[in-house]
């Protein structure tokens, strides 16, 4: 489909979205190939997730997509993937902890991003909580960890080093400090008595080494506990990795920030799987919402990589680094319960 019959399909919004209409007509926001990719992406994604948590195939079986069969994605839901249902059930809700060692668990798990972290301090020290919590302390076994040869950070998403900030020598050292400090501040009262999820990002975005992808980030993981209970479409800050994926799904978006992006294709997603007749398979009767869709322009950037070759998007880059490799160690998935999620409608009858 060219651009212009296309932009004529994205200018008729859904029956409950006459504002999005009037935007996309007057704005003259112009997708791109890669608009449908997108949808078709964000439904197989899905559909893949739907049949590993049946017990329906598994590897390449999972989907008849070559692409996905090949290399890794994230789900589409973010609350979907394992180091998002381990901090819900592991970090957050694994038993009732007062509001500060709640937001410094948060913090802590998200500084690392990586579970087998957790699992290390947690063997040391016990139930971490704000009384046990010691940044030098934490700090010293870390090194002892590192000096062991133990990766002690994931690849997603990391801070600056923060060494200069703090006068150390290794970031781990600067990022408990950084977390000190946040307590010390009294931040997690802050964030608790925030407005609105904007107000909180504010609060956090504030603090060294923490810029405005990441804090909204933060926001979002303490919005899964009971600390806030923030709408997930009030607010979002795309990252570059959604930048890239929203610069390879349209050809112009001007007078749009990729916040507007992300909120238009939020408010488009039932009509967008009707129009392209795709079953899209929603999480327990949730819908898609804006950390979500942001996540999903992430993961179409790389799907693009190889689907859609000649559009180049903003950083050019033109393979994906990880393969698709099975794990094994099942997830018993559970999500807040503030979203009422249909967990029979997930599992099946």
């Amino acid at each position: 489909m060219d651009a212009v019959k296309m932009e004529k399909v994205l200018a008729k919004a859904s029956p409950n979205s006459a504002k999005c209409k009037s935007i996309a007509i007057e704005r003259n926001l112009v997708p791109t190939p890669a608009y449908n990719t997108f949808w078709k992406f964000a439904a197989e994604r899905q559909n893949i997730f739907a049949k590993q948590i049946q017990g329906v195939g598994n590897g390449a079986s999972l989907t008849n997509d070559p692409i996905l069969q090949v290399h890794k994605f994230t789900n589409a839901y973010r609350a979907c993937d394992r180091v998002s249902q381990y901090l819900i059930r592991d970090i957050i809700y694994r038993d009732k902890f007062d509001s500060r060692s709640l937001f410094l668990r948060i913090i802590l798990f998200k500084l690392f991003n990586k579970i087998e972290t957790w699992d290390l301090l947690e063997s040391e020290f016990g139930t971490i909580t704000e009384e046990n919590f010691s940044s030098e302390k934490f700090s010293n076994f870390l090194d002892k960890q590192m000096e062991a040869g133990k990766r002690i950070y994931s690849n997603a998403y990391m801070m600056a080093s923060g060494c200069r900030n703090f006068n150390v020598r290794r970031k781990h050292q600067a990022h408990l400090q950084l977390l000190d400090l946040m307590m010390k501040n009294n931040l997690p009262c802050k964030v608790q008595d925030s407005l609105s999820m904007s107000d909180a990002y504010e609060k956090v975005l504030a603090y060294p080494m923490i810029g405005r992808f990441l804090a909204y980030q933060y926001v979002t993981d303490i919005n899964y506990s009971n600390l806030t209970d923030f709408s997930e479409n009030e607010f979002t800050m795309p990252g570059p990795g959604a930048d890239d994926g929203i610069a390879k799904c349209f050809f112009s978006t001007i007078g749009y920030s990729g916040a507007d992006v992300i909120k238009i294709m939020t408010e488009r997603q039932e009509y967008e799987f009707e129009r392209l007749k795709l079953d899209f398979q929603q999480l327990g009767g949730r819908k898609l919402h804006y950390i979500d869709i942001q996540n999903l322009f992430c993961e179409t950037d790389k799907y693009c990589r190889i689907a859609h070759p000649e559009i180049k998007g903003i950083s050019g880059r033109s393979k994906i680094k990880q393969k698709y490799t099975p794990n094994k160690i099942p997830i018993n998935y559970f999500f807040p319960p503030k979203w009422n999620i249909d967990m029979d409608g997930i599992y099946g009858a």
